[in-house]
């Protein structure tokens, strides 16, 4: 349920990033490809965004449809960034509707967006609300599974925890509780990003400047890489990392190759180090710097 993606990099538009690819964000709304749960992102969107110079994003969110919205195309248009993360959702049964509901959540710096469910919603809520204060309890950003998951990862950010740790800390209380569910998360501060990859679709893309990552390939160009399930990613611009989350009851230890998926092949069946200078990417640049005319 949901499809999500998140950027870092030179200035691009959000149109550039989420409207004009064309099996982007934008299209994932109504026509996901490798949507496994549910198959329309109607319940809202939202997009988070970091402005030259300020440390605190700024959200555009709505309760409809992306493709109900024609003032976003606008501000997509004139709007450019280079840390971002957006979201189409299609929301779990028994949570709250509207504009707060909706991913992004944004508290100081991060911003957070989940793509799954928490089964049993909202009787397993019980055990995983025990574990937080009763103030940060009463602060919900919105009746929903998903603002409950981002209040568990805010808690360990709060206590110091860089952003792949807070998310595996906040996985590793969900199979300590013994929670069921789809558990993708995507986190950034505006010069990191950090996502789990567990019980849905996660792969990413980055030439020499900047990387993609995604619920699923935005085109049919070469460079996609699959995350492995159970895994965490940590990219920046200058690097990314891969961890395996550790099985229910036990510890993690090492982690996957760099880039690679277990069988070390790309989305599209290629090796993810070959350096094609040629590539497209989603700014419309190649890894040389042309600009995809050319």
């Amino acid at each position: 349920m949901c499809r999500h993606i998140a950027y870092l990099g030179p200035p691009a538009t959000l149109h550039e990033l989420i409207i004009e690819p064309p099996h982007g964000l934008y299209r994932q709304a109504w026509a996901p490809r490798r949507q496994r749960y549910g198959t329309v992102n109607a319940d809202g969107f939202g997009v988070g965004w970091y402005a030259d110079g300020d440390p605190l994003p700024a959200r555009y969110r709505r309760d409809r449809p992306i493709w109900a919205d024609p003032s976003f195309a606008d501000v997509a248009r004139v709007t450019r960034t280079t840390a971002l993360v957006a979201a189409v959702r299609c929301a779990t049964v028994g949570t709250e509707a509207g504009e707060a509901a909706a991913a992004p959540y944004a508290t100081g710096p991060w911003l957070f967006s989940h793509n799954g469910a928490l089964d049993g919603w909202p009787d397993v809520a019980a055990a995983l609300a025990a574990t937080l204060p009763a103030g940060e309890l009463l602060t919900l950003q919105a009746r929903s599974d998903s603002a409950l998951l981002w209040a568990i990862v805010l808690h360990r950010l709060r206590a110091g925890a860089g952003l792949d740790i807070a998310l595996a800390a906040a996985m590793t209380l969900l199979d300590t509780e013994r929670v069921a569910g789809r558990f993708n998360f995507l986190l950034t501060d505006g010069s990191a990003i950090a996502a789990t990859a567990a019980g849905d679709t996660l792969c990413y893309r980055r030439s020499d400047d900047h990387v993609v990552v995604a619920s699923e390939p935005c085109d049919d160009e070469p460079g996609w890489t699959w995350v492995p399930d159970r895994s965490v990613l940590t990219v920046t611009v200058g690097g990314t990392r891969i961890s395996p989350l550790a099985p229910p009851g036990t510890t993690s230890t090492g982690t996957t190759p760099t880039g690679t998926t277990p069988t070390g092949r790309t989305a599209d069946g290629k090796d993810p180090d070959r350096k094609d200078p040629d590539r497209k990417d989603l700014t419309g640049r190649t890894a040389s710097g042309r600009t995809a005319s050319g």
